[in-house]
């Protein structure tokens, strides 16, 4: 994610709000609000990823309570098994996020920028620990696993569009309403295939641990799951190559062709992994990746959809940050 700046912005930034005495200075700018804003996007993206290696290892009830690891011990026990450890460092990544998200939030309500989307993002650190502990205490509902996941989605979503609102919004050229309107179409397609996603998930051999048959399956066929999981793919690459094409007929700006190619790129890599992993009969590895990979392609279809932006929200966008304090 590069960030590019603009006069404009910078003018803004010089003009931006009062600072305080009991925080930095330089964490009171709008390059370090801008920096705050990628880390919670990352952030968030290896939480996914790690929350996926618990599922994979069949860790999910490593520690079989929540908040604790066990009922007497809020760390895993030296009795523990490689589960209970693997389980409890993922939670601990969550103190990681936290900070992120606390750090950002403080920043945006000192500079009085974008503070609504900085307290979602934050507000979503304890909604995820509270979700994530009830999928424990159910021993691992595929449902609130797939909700664990789609929330997962959710925030990467706010932090990105934290992340878009806070770099220089007049930096890029507007796009047609026929390209919006497109770019928005497949960013729904990518969201839909994410929820298809959970659902394959949860009703196949990776939904959790089953070394006791404590956890449940959706009860859906795994192999008619997987086929509209597909069918959901085709169409949002089918809108994606629409999307390419349209960047170049319309002429729109360098950087939103460059987003149709990339979004179309992640969605191809993803899928050579997607249907390797279901050949070979769904390797953990390889399953790791995809999660990884949606991350990406649902990170790639939002900059997509947001260079379509209207012009007169970025101009909205530059005239708050100009009038901040």
């Amino acid at each position: 994610m590069g960030v590019t700046t603009g006069p404009a912005f910078a003018a803004a930034d010089r003009r931006a709000g009062r600072q305080v005495r009991w925080l930095p200075a330089w964490l009171q700018t709008a390059v370090a609000l801008r920096g705050l804003a990628v880390a919670s996007v990352v952030a968030n993206t290896v939480i996914v990823v790690t929350g996926g290696a618990v599922r994979l290892t069949d860790s999910g009830l490593g520690c079989p309570t929540w908040p604790r690891c066990t009922e007497n011990s809020l760390t895993p026990t030296s009795q523990s098994a490689a589960h209970g450890i693997i389980e409890f460092a993922n939670r601990q990544l969550t103190f990681v996020l936290v900070v992120v998200a606390v750090a950002t939030w403080v920043v945006a309500m000192v500079r009085r920028t974008e503070r609504p989307l900085a307290t979602v993002a934050a507000l979503g650190i304890p909604a995820q620990a509270v979700l994530g502990g009830f999928t424990v205490l159910t021993h691992l509902n595929p449902w609130l696993v797939a909700l664990h996941f789609l929330l997962s989605a959710a925030m990467l979503a706010v932090t990105m569009l934290l992340w878009w609102r806070v770099r220089d919004p007049l930096a890029v050229a507007p796009v047609e309403p026929r390209a919006r309107l497109l770019a928005r179409l497949t960013a729904l397609a990518a969201a839909a295939t994410l929820v298809i996603g959970t659902v394959v998930t949860g009703s196949g051999p990776h939904a959790g641990d089953l070394t006791d048959g404590r956890v449940r399956r959706t009860g859906l066929n795994p192999a008619s799951m997987s086929q509209l999981h597909a069918d959901a793919v085709m169409i949002l690459v089918g809108l994606t190559v629409g999307l390419v094409i349209l960047a170049h007929v319309l002429a729109t700006s360098p950087a939103f062709r460059r987003a149709a190619w990339v979004l179309l790129a992640v969605e191809l890599a993803q899928g050579v992994v997607g249907y390797t992993q279901y050949f070979l009969h769904l390797p953990e590895l390889l399953v790791g990746v995809h999660m990884l990979g949606a991350c990406l392609v649902w990170l790639a279809a939002l900059q997509a959809q947001l260079l379509t932006e209207p012009a007169a929200r970025r101009a909205r966008a530059v005239r708050g940050l100009r009038t901040a304090g």
